[in-house]
Order: C-alpha cells, then structure tokens, then sequence
C-alpha cells in the first residue's frame, strides 16, 4: 500500500504539472495573474507551417562568389605587400575567377617576392613560373581544401547570418537547416509580409565606404570611357508623394576604404530637422580609427555609402570626424529603416543567396488543416475508446482513462520542449493513441487466459502484467528506435510526426504500464474485487 500510495502522488503530480503546461494553448490570451507568477509557463504549444500559414524558402549559398572574394582580397593585399616591399611589377591581377596573375618586371624582385609569398601567403599555390626577358610571370591560385574551406564556412556563416537577421526581424518559431552542401531550407511560419521577409534574408549587405571621383566626368563614363580603378554606381531615390524612382549615376573609385565587418551596431534614429528615419552606425576601435583617417585626408570629398553596390548617400566630408559614428541617410520609411539596420548588425552575407523554391501557405489552408486533423483525431479516439470500452467491459474503462492521460501528456510535453506541432504531427498522436490501446490489449488478453485458468484476481492481474510488459517494451523499443532514426534524418514534416510518436511512445509505456496498473492494483489490494470485469 506504500508503494500504491507514491504511485498515486506522482501520477496526480505529473497531471497537475501537466494541467500547467497545456492551459496556456486553452486560451487565446493567459489572464494577468498567470503571467504575474513568472514560475508558471506561458508558452502555447506551437504550430508549424502546414497549420498557422506561412513561407517556405529554399536558398542556395552561391559559395563559388565567396572563393572570388578571397581572390579578390588576396590580390589586393598582394598589391599592397608588394607596393610596401618596393617590388616593380607590370601586372597582378585576377585572370579568372580563381587565379591571380603577377608578372615582376626586374629578376631582382624575383627573390623578394619568393621570400613575401613564403613568409605572407602561405596559402597560396604556384600554378606556373615563366621567365621572361625582363622578369618572371606567376600564376597563383588556392589549394583545393582551401576551397572546399572557404565554400563550407560560407555555407555554415550565411545560415547563422541569415538565423540573426529573421531572429531580429521577429518571427516566432523560425526553422532553419541546411539541406545538403550549400542550401539552406527556411520555414516561417505566421508571416504577414513575405516580400519583406525575402527581402530581408537574400540582401547580401555588403557595406562598403568608396570616394567619389569628382576628378573626371561621370557623363564621359557613362559613354563607355571609364577611368582605370573607376566603376559606375547608382544611387536610387524615391518620390514619396508620386512613388516614381529616380537613378542618380556617380563615377566611383573601385577601392573600398572601410567595410561593414568594422561594424558593433547599427539602429534606427530619427532626424530632428526633418523628422525623417536615418541609420546609425558605430564602428570597433580599429573601424572608428580607419574612419578617422579616411575623413582626415579627404576632407571637402564626397564620401558614399555603398550597400550591395547600390549607393545609399554620397555626402561632402566637412571634417575629420572621430568617435567611429556614422550615418546612413536614404529617404527611408519606418521598416526600411528598421531592415536595413537588422541586415548591417547580423553582418554581411559571405556570399549571394538565390532562391530556388519559395511557397506562401495562406492562413486559410492552415485553419482547414487543424479543424480536419483535430476532427480525424477526435473522431479516431472516440471510436477506439468506444470500442475498447465495450469489448474490455470495466477493464476497458480503465484503459480509456489511461488513454486520456496518455494525450495530455503528449501535449504537455510538446509544449514544455517547445515543440512545434504540425499536420504529420497529429497524424503521430492518432497512431499513438492506436499504440497506447494496443498496449492495454495485449495485457488485457493475457489478464484474460490468466482468469481462464482460476486465477485470483489478484494472481492475474500480476501474471498478466509480468508476461505481458516485456513483449510491449521489446515492440514499443524497437518503434522508438525508427521514430529516433526519422527526427535525425528527416525534414521539416517527417521530423514533426517523429517527435509526437517519440513522446507518444513513452507516454504511452508510463500510462499502460504504471497508470493502468495502479488503478488495477487499487481494485485487487484496496476493493479487494472478486471478479475482474474484464
């Protein structure tokens, strides 16, 4: 009977915590006092994208542009070891998209530049030496697990910026992964604004602070002659009132002076002259010490803001400027204001983004979707409980009541993990609920044959759930094992269904086999039953 008794204080116990954890997905909004008592939870059970609507994005890290960056930077940093080391040379540059070409004018640079590539370029592979007449020809690239490096941490750092920027952004229950080498699966549900979403997630916001070139002509350039080191960028501005756009074109040095990767913050700010949105922006110690020096040596040049190769402002440099702060005006409204300071303090994408698969589920599809998977679970537990109450008699109201208990800790638990719940979801809850009673019934038969034998009550119960218990741990077990193997390697909707028949499963193990059996134990020990109904 002391066993009996601690039995029932932690059965009533787990069904009073779960009670707890289920009521806050009973209500649409918990009362005032439940949130008061920080101790109790007010976290709903959450529903997936097939049930509450949503999108789902499929993207594709264009990792090849990551290893073109590299190159990029490797060359120009070559450039300037090359310049500091007073090594001449008639061309360095990159040839394609994956190597770098350098051609040294004098044979006495040669061992100076052999000596620089040892010492500071230690990851980059000689393709080819061709000595010439007045020098030598180089042709560098990076090793191939250089690459397949680069590509990977691009892969890895796009998911993480792009899980900072929709965490910012303020979507509830977000599931991100990766799918393969370079995709990355994005499932979100309850969002009212797609575009903006997608805007959101594919800017690749590569910040970068470029000179004007007020020394030529933007018009002469825009005919095709195009100073060396100078490119054509555009700055786009918006017409409030009339909504028409209008593209102003700049002649822009090709360097970039500062980048975003100096940035520690960036928020929206108000302009108290014209009582518009503006960005602001605070640099590192080292950021906020390039600024200086590059507002400190063009002052009275006009400085852009470059965003995505897109020019945000191009402002006239009055002084040096210190403090590492700056500002990004643009003619913004509220949210674009709002998106652009989320992109720029998540960090820049390492590499573009492209969307190969984008699906909207309206609301609508999601509301139908729960009224008709609720309806089948219903519909599907009534007739079970139906069925095992009368086939078993009083002994299959004894399993409903385990039945019952078996579905509200199901949903206890999926909302105290936090769980997302979806349309395979419930299908997992109906197969446990068929599970649960499978489990009842075999120990039921074997109560049963048992009786058959005149057995005592008592004798019964015991043998019956002693030769019974093993044969349902050995079946349920080996279902636990599939329903592990799906979470870990499934998707979206297969992880789902997994997760309600994991928790199912040893729900329903606690309920057939502890709760079930206290209740028995209780009619043979306590009632002292002379005949099971059963």
């Amino acid at each position: 009977m002391k066993e009996l008794k601690w039995k029932l204080f932690l059965i009533i116990g787990l069904i009073a915590l779960s009670f707890v954890y289920v009521t806050p997905s009973l209500y649409s909004a918990v009362p005032g006092w439940w949130k008061s008592l920080r101790i109790l939870p007010t976290e709903k059970i959450h529903l997936g994208l097939d049930l509450q609507g949503g999108m789902h994005l499929v993207l594709e890290v264009q990792t090849e542009k990551a290893v073109e960056s590299r190159i990029e930077r490797t060359a120009e940093d070559l450039r300037a070891a090359m310049k500091k080391a007073k090594i001449r040379y008639s061309e360095l540059g990159r040839v394609n998209d994956t190597e770098i070409s350098v051609q040294i004018l004098n044979q006495e640079g040669v061992e100076a530049f052999d000596n620089m590539l040892d010492k500071d370029f230690g990851t980059l592979r000689i393709l080819s030496r061709t000595t010439k007449d007045d020098g030598l020809l180089v042709r560098l690239d990076l090793p191939d697990q250089e690459v397949k490096y680069i590509e990977e941490m691009a892969a890895k750092q796009a998911m993480e910026t792009i899980r900072n920027r929709i965490d910012q952004f303020g979507v509830s229950e977000p599931d991100i992964r990766r799918q393969g080498e370079n995709r990355i699966l994005i499932q979100l549900p309850g969002i009212k604004d797609p575009q903006r979403a997608i805007d959101l997630i594919g800017k690749t916001a590569l910040l970068e602070f470029k000179l004007i070139d007020e020394d030529n002509d933007v018009e002469e350039a825009l005919k095709g002659d195009i100073p060396p080191g100078d490119e054509i960028l555009y700055q786009t501005i918006e017409d409030k009132t009339t909504g028409r756009t209008r593209k102003t074109p700049f002649l822009v040095q090709k360097r970039t002076y500062l980048t975003g990767e100096y940035l520690t913050d960036a928020r929206v700010q108000i302009d108290s002259q014209y009582n518009e949105p503006y960005v602001s922006m605070d640099f590192d110690k080292k950021g906020a010490r390039l600024f200086e020096r590059i507002t400190e040596a063009n002052v009275k040049k006009r400085l852009a803001i470059v965003l995505d190769g897109h020019i945000y402002s191009a402002p006239v440099i009055q002084e040096k400027i210190g403090g590492g702060r700056a500002r990004i005006t643009g003619n913004f409204t509220a949210d674009e204001a709002h998106d652009l300071a989320i992109v720029l303090r998540a960090g820049a994408l390492p590499a573009p983004v492209q969307i190969l698969e984008e699906r909207t589920v309206g609301p609508s599809l999601g509301h139908d979707s729960i009224q008709k998977g609720l309806a089948s679970m219903l519909i599907g537990g009534i007739l079970v409980v139906l069925f095992i109450g009368i086939y078993y008699k009083a002994a299959g109201i004894i399993a409903n009541i385990a039945l019952i208990l078996n579905i509200l800790l199901i949903a206890a638990v999926l909302a105290a993990l936090q769980a997302t719940l979806t349309l395979p979801g419930i299908a997992g809850v109906i197969l446990t609920i068929g599970m649960a009673v499978d489990a009842n019934v075999i120990i039921f038969e074997r109560i049963r044959e048992e009786v058959r034998l005149g057995k005592t009550p008592r004798a019964a119960v015991d043998a019956g759930y002693s030769r019974a218990t093993m044969t349902i741990l050995d079946a349920n077990f080996t279902t636990l094992i599939a329903a592990l193997v799906l979470f870990q390697f499934g998707t979206g909707p297969i992880k789902g269904f997994a997760v309600t028949l994991s928790i199912g499963i040893v729900a329903s193990l606690f309920t057939a086999i502890i709760v079930a059996r206290l209740i028995f134990d209780y009619l043979v020990l306590q009632r002292r039953v002379r005949v099971l109904s059963i």
